[in-house]
């Protein structure tokens, strides 16, 4: 590895040798029984790891230009040293955690005294990174009105295409004990640069503006774009490292943020300090904010299905519930119509009980099935029919008190449903032989709901439906969230994916249950849908095609259409339809109406597969 910069390690000996008699590293002006030597800098505070040299140790007289103010949160200000040092890993930022409001102003030079301390976004338990702050301070005001430094320019040129480092085993996974690379990894040219005044020009946007007032840029316009103008997330190795969120500074805050969508541009110059969120990571926390130039995204519509085709929909509505307003019901119905060419059957998820949120008992979701498919009939679709399983109360997850479940609506004048003995919450349907063919034992039916796999979270719901004289079996799923995660700027490369365990499990239980009508009838026609919360290319969905039982429909686009969900300005793939291996020909689409757009009626983008079975 590369040695730190002559002037900071000799820095940091005086002050190891300070500190080994009990005396402070300082200014001259510091507080008593400080040694006289080189002031501490910014730089030697920040060092040229991820954790300063000076974690848990007292500083006095940090001198800096205050470059941005923060009033809310966790409040503060960002100070920066002008005369920098010539080693790029040092970064010449540092955030002052006042917990008050400050009293500064941007502008003014400060000498600062305090605590050295790594602040942590989200928990130590998170597996975020850490931000270097000054806390406890004691701030004396120089001079106002200063020049603040020259922002460091973040772009194409600028971020490495390589994320991290694949981890540091003498520090157990971890990256933090490793020296920056800011010229090799993109997540160490971010931590290079942390509380710095960075600025970036015009920018793609690949994440809407959210209700948090943020959005996501890339800096890097050619990377891994998708069709509608995002950056697709198509495998672990590649985290799109031009990703970058942006937030607003005071007084900007006083200012409406600006309303983007994915595929609008950001013009202009952003600039501002260079902060780790909880959420999301580095973020630009603008003190210049640049104009949005909207582009033409609009929302698709998908094809309709031709007579004889069958055509099949999952769609995530979100938390649906009679409380929402009469607005989402007609939104999400004119969808359905509109924009699905309203489909035979369609695998709803996070269809919420009679009350929504009230945690009273209420298991039943009659009254909001009911609002729903009358919204459709209103919005000129047919009138659909339902059929699901209450579950137990406050045993499938998901918001408390809502008992979200799965729902298939289907028309019953394109298509019929199978009435065998209904299932109930706790009884597994099977697969028996019926006249040469396999049927399930409970039509509507839960898989294996008793197995550890499906604790806390929603069981698989199967159905047996007759389209044009041949049965087609339907498995509608709402796999366990990404909960727990750690983030793609984890502290560990690469993180710790915790939620993978339980998915996996989930995934082979209804591989097996595919296997066994398989078994029962080879060329049976089996759908397995819904929102399977993990990507195309992970261990879920690998899970679930296991032994060529199923196929990710979503493999048949183009790598830039395959996306359902955008997230950190990833688009990437969250809800999936697999066919059995008798559904050789098929149509599919993931039709975008919600991800991309800033209003959303969803956060999830509904899918279509259409086929002659």
């Amino acid at each position: 590895m590369r040695s730190s910069h002559p002037r900071s390690a000799a820095v940091a000996a005086l002050v190891a040798t300070a500190l080994a008699t009990g005396l402070l590293a300082g200014s001259a002006d510091a507080a008593e029984g400080a040694v006289s030597a080189d002031p501490i800098r910014i730089h030697d505070i920040q060092g040229t790891t991820r954790v300063s040299p000076f974690n848990g140790k007292a500083v006095a007289g940090v001198e800096g230009i205050v470059t941005g103010v923060r009033t809310y949160g966790s409040r503060g200000f960002w100070i920066q040293d002008p005369d920098a040092d010539d080693d790029a890993a040092t970064s010449e930022g540092v955030f002052v955690f006042t917990s008050s409001v400050p009293t500064v102003t941007v502008g003014d030079a400060v000498k600062v005294s305090g605590t050295v301390g790594e602040y942590v976004p989200g928990g130590v338990n998170s597996g975020n990174q850490s931000v270097t702050q000054i806390a406890k301070p004691t701030v004396t005001v120089v001079s106002s009105g200063n020049a603040l430094p020259a922002a460091t320019a973040i772009n194409e040129y600028t971020v490495p295409s390589e994320y991290a480092p694949a981890g540091d085993p003498a520090a157990a996974g971890s990256i933090n004990g490793l020296r920056l690379e800011p010229s090799r990894y993109a997540l160490d040219h971010y931590e290079s640069l942390e509380g710095m005044t960075v600025k970036i020009g015009t920018s793609r946007v690949v994440g809407a503006t959210d209700p948090y007032s943020e959005l996501w840029v890339t800096v890097k316009g050619w990377e891994n774009t998708a069709k509608r103008g995002g950056t697709v997330y198509g495998s672990y190795e590649s985290q799109n490292t031009g990703r970058l969120q942006i937030q607003q500074l005071a007084p900007l805050a006083q200012q409406p943020f600006p309303v983007a969508n994915v595929g609008d541009k950001l013009t202009g110059t952003t600039e501002g300090p260079l902060d780790f969120n909880q959420f999301g990571g580095y973020t630009l926390v603008a003190r210049t904010l640049g104009t949005v130039k909207a582009g033409t995204l609009a929302p698709e519509k998908t094809k309709a299905q031709s007579p004889g085709e069958l055509a099949v929909a999952t769609y995530n509505v979100e938390n649906l519930d009679p409380t929402d307003p009469q607005t989402k019901f007609d939104n999400l119905a004119k969808a359905v119509v509109e924009n699905l060419a309203s489909p035979d059957i369609v695998a709803l998820e996070e269809i919420q009980d009679d009350n929504g949120a009230k945690n009273d008992g209420t298991v039943s979701a009659e009254q909001t099935l009911t609002k729903f498919t009358a919204a459709i009939v209103a919005a000129g679709g047919p009138a659909y029919q339902w059929r699901t399983i209450n579950p137990e109360d406050k045993k499938d997850g998901g918001e408390p008190g809502g008992n979200i479940r799965q729902v298939f609506l289907f028309n019953p004048a394109r298509v019929s449903f199978t009435e065998r003995a209904p299932g109930d919450a706790t009884t597994a349907t099977g697969v028996v032989r019926e006249k040469g063919h396999a049927a399930l034992t409970h039509s509507p039916g839960r898989i294996d709901p008793a197995n550890p796999a499906w604790a806390d979270s929603r069981k698989p719901l199967a159905g047996e439906f007759f389209f044009r004289g041949r049965t087609v079996f339907v498995i509608a799923n709402h796999f366990g969230s990404k909960g727990g995660d750690e983030g793609l700027t984890s502290h560990h490369q690469p993180p710790v994916r915790s939620s993978e365990a339980k998915r996996l499990l989930q995934a082979q239980a209804v591989n097996g249950f595919v296997k066994d009508i398989l078994a029962t009838e080879k060329n049976a026609n089996v759908l397995v849908l819904g929102d399977i919360n993990d990507f195309e290319f992970s261990a879920t969905t690998n899970a679930l095609a296991d032994g060529g039982a199923l196929y990710p429909a979503i493999k048949s686009l183009p790598k830039a259409e395959r996306y359902s969900y955008v997230y950190q300005g990833n688009a990437q793939v969250l809800d999936q339809i697999l066919t059995s291996p008798a559904i050789k020909n098929f149509t599919y689409d993931s039709v975008h109406i919600n991800a991309e757009f800033s209003a959303q009626n969803s956060d999830h983008d509904p899918q279509v597969l259409r086929f002659r079975p």
